[in-house]
């Protein structure tokens, strides 16, 4: 009697496994150190060991080195001669550099969305319309939330627009200015602003006035920059306490 075959494996469930990235323990400690500085638990000027970090994360030295030389070649630290290593000051040239580039992609994004006859991920607006096309009294007052809510809201202007370079390049810079735009939401003045600014834009974008949207959206990032300006290292501390 010839037996039975065996049940066929599903080869659905194969593929999404596969598709899943490797994360080493590095990749984890290296992603951790960020947040650490977005969220000013490490400021410029901050000091530490390798062993601390060790200690705090619950991992061995390797990882931690790996990390952090990967974070010194992305100018957010540096090694002091025995003494450990240092949270760099902030370069601002360089942040205004990225918010100009930040401008061109995001303006680009804009007008593309609002050519007739192009294809655009309308779920992609459907969705930042329910969080910024709200009434006054439903706004968050999580300044934490918002401040991630706004790098989605720019992130998703531009991913809507279809070109993935584009949106690759513009989630590194977003990434690189991070730690500057969550300063801008430490003051409600800032946060009422987002959202009024956020929903006139998007409104325009909805109605494919590529013209007036791009105009609204240079100015919005013209005063995120100008406030850039203005930081102190004192800001940043207050923020920490905060935070904390």
């Amino acid at each position: 009697m010839v037996p039975a075959a065996a049940p066929a494996r599903s080869k659905k469930a194969a593929p999404a496994e596969a598709e899943l990235p490797f994360r080493s323990r590095a990749d984890e400690v290296y992603d951790q150190l960020k947040r650490d500085i977005a969220d000013f638990r490490l400021v410029p000027g901050d000091r530490f060991t390798e062993n601390e970090i060790c200690d705090r994360l619950g991992v061995s030295r390797t990882p931690v080195r790996q990390a952090l030389i990967r974070l010194q070649q992305e100018g957010y630290v540096e090694v002091l001669f025995r003494a450990g290593w240092r949270v760099l000051p902030f370069d601002f040239q360089q942040f205004e550099q990225l918010y100009d580039l930040r401008m061109v992609l995001e303006t680009t994004a804009v007008h593309r969305l609002c050519e007739s006859g192009r294809a655009v991920d309308r779920a992609q607006l459907d969705a930042l319309a329910a969080i910024w096309l709200v009434p006054a009294e439903q706004r968050s007052a999580d300044a934490a939330q918002v401040a991630r809510w706004d790098e989605d809201f720019h992130c998703q202007l531009v991913a809507a627009a279809g070109n993935a370079e584009m949106a690759r390049v513009h989630r590194e810079v977003t990434d690189r200015i991070r730690i500057i735009r969550r300063l801008d939401f430490t003051q409600q003045p800032r946060i009422d602003a987002t959202y009024d600014e956020h929903a006139k834009i998007l409104k325009a974008v909805r109605a494919n006035r590529g013209d007036q949207a791009a105009m609204m959206l240079r100015a919005h990032i013209e005063t995120s920059q100008s406030e850039v300006r203005k930081i102190t290292l004192h800001q940043v501390y207050l923020a920490r306490q905060q935070g904390g």
